[in-house]
């Protein structure tokens, strides 16, 4: 999941940044890296640990939900609550959601067939 998140928010560039200031390999904006205690948004490690920890939080607070998970990382988790716990009707949101589950997916069954291949 991680891997398909930093495909969609940054293609792997550690030194992207996004219109709206968010930055780094997982897009982390300023408040969310604050939040995770990450000094430098472009170092790799930091930026990859705080993305994760981030994402596991909204995990145990969708209940598992991976598609309200990806659309409280996207949106921020006061638009999913906003919207009654759906995802968002943001056409960003609402194309990032699949888009980030299609890799997932794909990533997932290759390391399926590499296991038993």
């Amino acid at each position: 999941l991680i891997r398909a998140v930093i495909l969609v928010e940054s293609g792997f560039n550690p030194r992207a940044v996004s219109k709206r200031g968010a930055g780094g390999l997982m897009q982390l904006l300023p408040e969310t890296a604050k939040r995770y205690g990450v000094s430098d948004i472009y170092d790799p490690e930091q930026n990859i640990r705080a993305g994760t920890h981030y994402l596991s939080d909204l995990m145990a607070r969708f209940g598992s939900d991976l598609n309200l998970t990806l659309a409280a990382y996207n949106a921020g988790e006061n638009a999913v609550d906003r919207y009654g716990g759906q995802i968002p009707p943001f056409k960003e949101t609402q194309k990032y959601v699949p888009n980030v589950l299609r890799i997932y997916r794909a990533l997932m069954a290759r390391r399926g067939e590499s296991e038993h291949g």
